[in-house]
């Protein structure tokens, strides 16, 4: 794989450059974030979620949720060809440069770029298997970034064997990355990957190791949660041997809201901790879990999701998470319909064609064959949905952007 060569020529370019040069990187101060001028950091901003990991609920789907499954549904429908062709549009339509500069417009600083680890190996993952250019499309995010004064933050949200054991992580409804010294040689691999490629760039606020890990449904949660601070540590190792510069956030279990696995917080001293809230009251007791947490590593912790509300909820959660030092930023930036920044509209028919399909029991050849719409009005939605996309067909969802403490959709 294009991993094992990637680690020979890292061996062989640190022996030759030595240490890496020192660049203007954020740092951690107490439970603070200081920009390279001296400036507290408070992070504020959104996540580029669905653009390089699909989630069928901004698709309009609910039965058809995580990326293999989205895929498939849509093989079946219009076949390979159609399909690789509409997750080319797709990805060059769903974020672009005006997208970014539209975000830093609104007051954000920071953004957080969700993403699937196949994007860095030679496995299949959205049409595609060699040649995917993962550094290509984050490079140009990265670019994007520098020029209107946003920090990134990357985010590994689908993990080899899957970390959560839920649609979220696109594996099989299990945690298997805890119990597959392969999957977690291949984490750890990928990893040192990005940094060594991101080693010197300052844009790049940190490394989010993994999305929500462990979910609450097994019996043997517990003694899978204790897996996790293990898995960091040799995560953040294989970082270090390329990269001592960026930041490592680490998130907890049960969706980022449990803390209490984690008892060694010094073996790193460019480390924080991350979180995450959906619903509840908008009140300092709802997320004084997290605050206790912080307050006892004394690090910096972190919303690294918030949203799906009233913007009267998420107003009054906003000045919650300010009132206790917590930055945050909300999901989704863009999707169908609204709740986030940009919204924009399902193709005409896209429900009865592509969402009935998706909905419809599809366990054998037989009804695969009996669903199946025609695949020129299905192909034709598919790409009207990733034309929709683009920047200039979006509506700005202005309440939903005050709510967040930016401005209003200009």
């Amino acid at each position: 794989m294009r991993i094992n060569r990637f680690l020979i020529s890292v061996a062989f370019m640190l022996a030759v450059t030595g240490l890496q040069a020192k660049g203007d990187f954020v740092q951690i101060d107490g439970k603070n974030l200081v920009k390279p001028n001296g400036e507290r950091l408070y992070i504020q901003g959104t996540n580029l979620g669905n653009w390089l990991n699909p989630e069928g609920y901004m698709f309009g789907f609910s039965r058809t949720n995580s990326a293999w499954m989205i895929d498939l549904m849509m093989k079946e429908m219009v076949g390979p060809d159609a399909t690789a062709s509409f997750w080319q549009s797709f990805r060059q339509n769903y974020i672009t440069k005006k997208d970014i500069e539209f975000i830093a417009r609104q007051g954000a600083n920071t953004i957080r770029l969700p993403f699937n680890y196949k994007l860095f190996t030679d496995e299949y993952y959205m049409g595609e298997t060699t040649g995917k250019d993962a550094f290509g499309l984050i490079d140009h995010v990265v670019d994007w970034c520098r020029e209107t004064g946003l920090y990134l933050i990357l985010d590994m949200h689908d993990c080899p064997g899957g970390q959560t054991g839920d649609n979220i992580d696109d594996g099989y409804g299990y945690p298997w990355l805890f119990e597959s010294e392969k999957a977690q040689q291949l984490f750890c691999q990928i990893w040192q990957q990005i940094a060594f490629h991101y080693k010197d760039e300052p844009v790049v606020l940190g490394y989010e190791l993994m999305n929500e890990p462990i979910a609450h449904f097994f019996e043997n949660k517990d003694s899978l949660n204790l897996l996790l601070e293990p898995l960091y540590k040799r995560a953040v190792n294989a970082i270090r041997q390329v990269d001592t510069h960026h930041i490592i956030l680490l998130g907890g279990a049960r969706w980022n809201s449990d803390f209490f696995m984690f008892t060694d917080w010094t073996f790193d001293d460019k480390i924080m901790y991350t979180c995450h809230r959906y619903g509840g009251p908008a009140t300092a007791e709802a997320i004084k879990d997290y605050i206790d947490f912080r307050d006892k590593t004394g690090l910096p912790m972190y919303m690294g999701e918030i949203g799906h509300n009233t913007d009267e909820w998420q107003s009054q959660f906003v000045q919650v998470m300010k009132d206790n030092n917590i930055g945050y930023t909300f999901w989704p930036y863009k999707k169908v319909d609204s709740s986030c920044m940009m919204g924009f509209d399902r193709p005409e028919g896209w429900d009865s064609v592509v969402v009935k399909y998706s909905e419809t029991s599809r366990n054998t050849y037989k009804e695969w064959r009996e669903a199946r719409p025609n695949q020129q009005q299905a192909h034709r939605l598919l790409m009207q949905y990733a034309e929709n996309a683009k920047f200039e067909n979006c509506k700005p969802q202005k309440g939903y952007i005050k709510s967040m403490g930016l401005k209003s959709g200009n």
